[in-house]
């Protein structure tokens, strides 16, 4: 996968609540990896989980005290696809009555950052959780099974990922192409495969069964961050696709689950169609285009 086409997903933003004195190193050592958005209170951070601002947390031991701990065991449980993380910049007997506090929270991480690999093993953890963003996974099991695409045939994949959680419609998705939505669409058409709208449709179901994983969203959160009109709007795009109910498919389907079936459906029966693909038209004038 070219990282440098893949600029949307390139630094995720952590959510943090550190001393003053953290701040500027947690800053320098998440340089190319994560952007640190510091926030003053467990809930500010509630809120950057609820509304999909966060592909992490950390929390310093010493910001950490009996009075938030409520807050954090209902973050951990209801946000279990974002880690936690525990951040250790001095040790004295506060802090590891705090780590054993947060273990009960849930939290399983803790970061060492008065030593350098501490440092390291950060950057780490949140380059891997980077990875388990279902865009990029998609991206990369649809490059392994179709192998070589025209360069456009890739951009429309690229650009599906990318936009999928802003660009609800196919004409969208064409203007992000430089194409019209006509065009695009019968170049799908004349290949005889399933339509830009289905591959749309199903990419975003894929990130709504990914957002699903966390209990702490609901079906209106998950409608409204995909940019739904209502729930009810969701429930009849599951319903068309799936023939599920939202609730249905909130129960079934994970995003593994769900690049399943994008998998199967959509890619695995179209490889060598999908491997001459030209959704500009690039790779097709002088031949009748």
């Amino acid at each position: 996968m070219r990282e440098s086409d893949l600029e949307e997903f390139a630094t995720p933003a952590v959510s943090t609540l550190l001393l003053a004195t953290e701040r500027t190193r947690i800053d320098a050592a998440g340089h190319g990896v994560y952007t640190a958005v510091h926030r003053t209170s467990i809930t500010e951070i509630f809120e950057d989980l609820r509304h999909q601002r966060a592909a992490a947390v950390m929390l310093s031991l010493s910001r950490y005290d009996a009075e938030t701990h409520p807050t954090v065991a209902r973050m951990v449980r209801e946000f279990p696809s974002v880690p936690t993380i525990a951040v250790l910049s001095n040790m004295d007997e506060q802090a590891a009555h705090h780590a054993l506090q947060l273990g009960q929270c849930g939290v399983r991480t803790v970061i060492d950052t008065r030593r350098a690999h501490g440092w390291q093993e950060l950057r780490t953890l949140l380059q891997a959780q980077r990875h388990k963003d279902i865009r990029r996974r998609a991206l990369a099991a649809v490059e392994r099974e179709v192998g070589i695409f025209h360069d456009d045939g890739h951009l429309f994949f690229e650009t599906l990922f990318q936009r999928s959680t802003t660009a609800t419609t196919t004409r969208q998705v064409a203007r992000t192409l430089g194409v019209k939505a006509s065009s695009l669409m019968s170049r799908f058409f004349r290949l005889q495969l399933p339509s830009p709208k289905r591959y749309l449709s199903f990419t975003r179901l894929m990130i709504a069964a990914q957002l699903f994983e966390n209990p702490g969203l609901s079906i209106a959160n998950v409608a409204n961050e995909l940019d739904y009109s209502s729930p009810q709007s969701f429930g009849r795009h599951v319903r068309t696709y799936l023939n599920l109910t939202a609730r249905q498919f909130r129960d079934t389907y994970d995003s593994d689950g769900m690049l399943e079936v994008f998998l199967t459906q959509l890619i695995r029966p179209y490889r060598s169609l999908l491997a001459t693909l030209s959704p500009t038209g690039l790779h097709v004038r002088g031949k009748g285009e």
